[in-house]
């Protein structure tokens, strides 16, 4: 079954001449000569999730890792890696065969020994996280490579 995941992690907020204080409109020369500003509305992305995971359970993953999770110190935001721990937005999985259940296991272990990065992982990231706090984060970074 397919099902569709709507993902954002920026908002984009324009402002615009109305009320801003200005002396009038900007002419309209000047105004064709503004770029054109990217939609970072969210895209909707259509997943076979493996089974037991949710949409929802990838929205809370999400949450979790960018907050309680402390996930994105060292995957960086969006999962895209750093100089700490491995990119988790692509194909190439590193610690894990990066299936959902791979992806549990290797959060719950941690990495003890990484293959390719300077520091360990502790078990859950060294949080107090849940075991259901770890399935979500687990569908959300599964996700993240689902699009590659």
């Amino acid at each position: 079954m397919r099902k569709t995941v709507r993902f954002s992690s920026l908002f984009l907020l324009l402002a615009f001449g109305a009320g801003c204080g200005g002396e009038g409109d900007v002419p309209a020369a000047e105004e064709a000569q503004q770029p054109a500003v990217e939609s970072t509305a969210p895209v909707a992305v259509e997943l076979d999730f493996p089974e037991g995971v949710t949409a929802e359970m990838v929205a809370a993953g999400e949450a979790i890792f960018t907050g309680a999770g402390i996930c994105f110190t060292c995957h960086m935001p969006g999962g895209v890696g750093g100089p700490l721990a491995p990119n988790l937005t692509d194909n190439e999985w590193i610690n894990t065969d990066g299936s959902y259940e791979g992806i549990v296991q290797t959060v719950t272990a941690g990495v003890p020994e990484p293959q390719q990065h300077p520091q360990i992982m502790l078990p859950k990231g060294g949080t107090n996280i849940s075991d259901e706090d770890v399935r979500a984060v687990a569908s959300y970074v599964w996700s993240l490579s689902q699009g590659s």
